[in-house]
């Protein structure tokens, strides 16, 4: 399905991959954020919101009719990155019951806020369907 690219000599990326080599069509999917189908945040809980930033990115993929195991690249926007850092262990565990253990290229962006005030994380997603 998608090559990881990740050279010999470099300490195994944890998490996410240097690279992937994709054919097919693509999806892209527009920065998604933690709030429910009805456009409301349910939460302000920094790990619950990005579970729902992470079911609302599968939902559209799911548009697609593409799965998360097509996702090639994810970019992340946080208003704390001190947050994710601290509780990584957290998110890992909601990334893989949501995601799986499928880890595209992935960037991390700390930003001043975002567009929804209540919102804490922003992901945008290609995912590229054999």
């Amino acid at each position: 399905m998608h090559d990881v690219l990740h050279p010999q000599s470099w300490t195994p990326a944890r998490g996410f991959a240097n690279g992937i080599v994709a054919n097919g069509r693509m999806v892209f999917v527009g920065g998604m954020i933690g709030w429910n189908a009805q456009q409301q945040f349910e939460t302000d809980d920094f790990v619950e919101q990005v579970a729902q930033t992470l079911r609302n990115v599968v939902a559209v993929l799911a548009e697609a009719g593409a799965t998360p195991e097509h996702l090639v690249r994810l970019t992340w926007y946080v208003t704390d990155r001190d947050e994710y850092v601290a509780r990584l262990k957290e998110l890992g565990t909601v990334y893989r019951e949501i995601i799986g253990k499928h880890y595209p290229a992935m960037a991390l962006v700390q930003v001043v806020a975002l567009v929804e005030r209540r919102a804490k994380v922003e992901i945008e997603a290609t995912a590229v369907i054999p």
